[in-house]
């Protein structure tokens, strides 16, 4: 199977994966180690989702998800930090993955260079998982099912008091932008990860965070967003949903990039994944869709009202909330992968393509439009 195995790049097309499928032997092996799970009879569906490798695992018990990360990406105790919110909101009452325990009563065991988790499948209609990322909701009843359904997440986050999580790579974390100076912010994010320090030390990316940061009203003496912090999901859109069939969110999964960041933030990521065709920067102007912007959020207010300072600062948060992300990226693939084609890419095409789109003609009137839309 990993021979064959393809996954999403950066782009349109399919690529080899990094990290090679997992096996049925591996597979065997791990879910030794998970007694409750049953005896493996196969593997049903290899996921092409590039920055780990996972399989939906059969046994004589049912259908579990196996998901396999390099340590140098998570490991137990980081995936620990991840799972213990995942129970808060199952407690809470959201439907999300149940995650198995090992014979040693731990969520997530290592073995060899791998870290592995085990979830259980919950129930519902997985209608986007073989599409990229930055794939549009289908339908604006999905993009209103989905709003809401961020809504019901924040609602059910109040009161998971844990602290962000560490510093692993490809978390989406807010220190940057909440920052009073988020120059000083993004200076001391990249010192404190020396592989993504040593990929832009020959690149003017003082200068372009600069650019970027004053061109979109960053720097100014009201863009900090104190807002409360919240445990957040961080990847919301359209494949971490499954889905009923009348097209409503029957279950939230995927909470690899889950931190303590706020609701806003959470809001514009979901924003900032679902309503651009970005996989077509560059193929023309017209990459934003307001009426999908506007079904999220006239979802998540229907669950989580927000006043007119909180759109204000959601209109001024688009532009830049991918950011911390992208460097993050770039730290992952300069220094966990040692791909510095792939690090130029998330920092040119992701990072400065993304908010410069933003700061053209037809992303300004995106934002104008939206503003207009959402203050009613």
């Amino acid at each position: 199977m990993s021979g064959g195995h393809l996954v999403h790049g950066m782009g349109t097309a399919l690529e080899a994966p990094a990290w090679p499928a997992i096996t049925l032997a591996e597979a065997d092996a791990v879910l030794a180690r998970f007694p409750d799970a049953g005896k493996l009879t196969g593997l049903r569906w290899h996921s092409p989702r590039p920055f780990s490798a996972a399989t939906l695992v059969e046994t004589d018990h049912g259908v579990h998800f196996l998901k396999r990360h390099h340590h140098r990406l998570r490991t137990v105790a980081g995936l620990a930090q991840e799972h213990g919110f995942m129970a808060h909101l199952r407690t809470a009452g959201l439907s999300v993955p149940g995650v198995a325990t090992s014979s040693d009563g731990a969520s997530a065991i290592a073995q060899g260079e791998w870290t592995y988790e085990l979830h259980r499948v919950p129930p519902g209609l997985d209608l986007y998982r073989d599409r990229q990322s930055w794939t549009p909701f289908l339908t604006r009843d999905h993009a209103y099912a989905a709003g809401e359904a961020l809504g019901r997440l924040h609602q059910a986050a109040q009161g998971f008091a844990a602290p962000a999580r560490d510093d692993h790579p490809l978390i989406a974390s807010f220190t940057i932008l909440s920052s009073r100076d988020p120059l000083a912010a993004a200076a001391a994010y990249i010192a404190a990860r020396p592989a993504l320090a040593d990929w832009l030390k020959d690149k003017p990316w003082q200068r372009e965070l600069a650019r970027l940061f004053a061109a979109s009203g960053a720097i100014s003496a009201d863009m900090p967003l104190d807002q409360p912090p919240l445990w957040t999901h961080g990847d919301w859109h359209p494949s971490n949903l499954l889905w009923t069939a009348d097209g409503a969110v029957s279950a939230i999964f995927d909470f690899g990039l889950a931190t303590r960041t706020c609701a806003l933030h959470d809001l514009a990521i979901a924003l900032e994944r679902t309503a651009f065709r970005w996989l077509e920067l560059g193929q023309g102007d017209a990459l934003g869709d307001v009426d999908a912007a506007m079904a999220v959020l006239t979802g998540y207010r229907n669950i989580m009202p927000f006043d007119q300072g909180q759109v204000d600062m959601l209109i001024r948060l688009l532009p830049l909330v991918h950011i911390e992300f992208a460097l993050s990226e770039i730290d992952y693939f300069a220094g966990i992968l040692g791909d510095p084609s792939q690090a130029a890419v998330a920092w040119q095409d992701y990072l400065i393509g993304h908010t410069d789109w933003f700061l053209s003609a037809p992303g300004q009137d995106f934002l104008r439009r939206l503003g207009q839309e959402v203050r009613g």
